[in-house]
């Protein structure tokens, strides 16, 4: 799901409202949240707010990297995440920073390795906080590109397809 601003500046664990920086990418308008040196998350914005350049020097690098990222998409991401998920949830994150750019597993291969089911990994990268970073468009369905965001039609799975297109992947 796609957060609105409000949403954005209520789960921000600073205090402070909004985002840490708001960058255009190819892929349209992305949030940056972080809390000191710490990667709390990356969301698409579903309108066109204007940029906000980097509140701090880990918000830069953040930026940074994801810049990076889009020049190059097999340029590995440095940062350090707080993420705050269910023990599965970081089991399966976990798993998805381990999928190399270029590269996709299915829910089912990934729930086999992780003992559990197709859906319940689904369901962890819905909730993934820092998309990206934690690459969740690298999983697919048996069938075909399954979903992204919580979402099986839309912006969500353009954008999806744009990335493991970028990626080198005929998805």
């Amino acid at each position: 799901m796609v957060p609105s601003a409000p949403q954005l500046a209520k789960r921000h664990p600073s205090g402070l409202t909004g985002p840490d920086a708001v960058w255009r990418s190819p892929i349209g308008p992305v949030a940056i949240r972080v809390a000191g040196d710490l990667l709390v998350g990356i969301d698409f914005l579903p309108d066109d707010p204007p940029e906000i350049a980097p509140r701090g020097g880990y918000a830069a690098e953040v930026l940074a990297q994801l810049q990076g990222y889009f020049q190059q998409p097999q340029r590995p991401f440095d940062l350090t995440l707080a993420t705050t998920g269910t023990p599965f949830q970081e089991r399966v994150w976990a798993e998805l920073r381990r999928i190399p750019p270029g590269r996709m597993r299915t829910y089912g291969e990934l729930a086999r390795m992780l003992g559990s089911s197709p859906r319940a990994v689904g369901g962890a990268c819905r909730a993934n906080p820092c998309p990206l970073v934690t690459p969740c468009h690298r999983v697919i369905s048996a069938q075909g590109l399954g979903g992204f965001m919580g979402r099986s039609e839309g912006r969500a799975l353009e954008i999806k397809h744009w990335l493991l297109h970028h990626e080198g992947v005929a998805a």
